[in-house]
């Protein structure tokens, strides 16, 4: 009797590819992206360019609230025409509670020196998205020689 590995006998080759372990490897590959891509877009620094943009339309009833991160870092704020009043980070949520809580829907406006540290920005934009605003504008100017 001849065992499995004979050489007399023919045998024929197999046609299939096994493609499970090439899925369980594409799964995991899928898993580490996804896990992965959202951490990617973190800590980018850009050099922002100057460029003209539409103003944005004022609201006829309303004076908007403007807050300004001044170039050492200080905070102000300030409604329609009033004089600007220096407060600090925790103050801002404060008065922009009890403004909204006046007149809901009251536009933001944030006025941010080009020389101040992003992070400082950033800190503003937190502190008055969990003061209930979901719609800030940015002041900008336009860039020298637009008119």
């Amino acid at each position: 009797m001849l065992g499995p590995f004979n050489r007399g006998g023919r045998r024929k080759p197999m046609g299939e590819i096994n493609v499970v372990p090439f899925i369980d490897v594409m799964l995991v590959l899928l898993v580490i992206f996804m896990i992965t891509a959202p951490m990617l877009t973190q800590g980018v620094q850009v050099d922002l360019p100057q460029v003209s943009s539409e103003p944005i339309e004022e609201t006829e009833d309303r004076d908007p609230i403007n807050v300004a991160v001044e170039s050492d870092g200080r905070y102000s704020i300030w409604v329609g025409d009033d004089e600007p009043r220096e407060v600090g980070i925790d103050e801002i949520a404060e008065r922009v509670i009890i403004l909204l809580e006046r007149q809901p829907g009251t536009p933001v406006m944030v006025h941010g020196d080009r020389n101040v540290p992003y992070g400082k920005v950033v800190t503003l934009m937190s502190t008055l998205q969990t003061a209930g605003v979901s719609n800030v504008g940015l002041i900008s100017e336009p860039p020298p020689g637009d008119s």
